[in-house]
């Protein structure tokens, strides 16, 4: 499969991502703002790793689909329409991503 159809799967899949982690989150909110019991609950929730670790794919998910909308509002321009130069973008919104999720990972650990 070539790397241009991948990255077009995973931005379909990230944004799906993104949309569940926002229920999540917002579910989370929603309760934390609830009362100050509640609020002290919901902060012991991210002692937790796999709250850490979900919130970390949250934000992983949130900078694929951020670098990959980009990409495709350039592409959308007339820009990399070409197989060489989507492929190349493709591979740099890759690099872009693992970057900022290294990035993320230092944050929320």
């Amino acid at each position: 499969m070539p790397v241009t159809a991948t990255a077009s799967i995973l931005h379909r899949v990230s944004g799906i991502i993104v949309f569940i982690a926002l229920a999540i989150f917002l579910t989370l909110l929603n309760c934390s703002l609830s009362s100050a019991e509640n609020f002290q609950r919901v902060q012991g929730y991210f002692d937790l790793f796999i709250v850490e670790f979900v919130f970390w794919g949250a934000l992983t998910g949130l900078a694929y689909h951020a670098v990959f909308g980009i990409r495709h509002m350039i592409q959308d321009m007339g820009h990399w329409e070409e197989m060489e130069s989507s492929s190349l973008s493709a591979k740099i919104g890759f690099i872009i991503t693992a970057a900022l999720s290294i990035l993320a990972g230092y944050l929320v650990w």
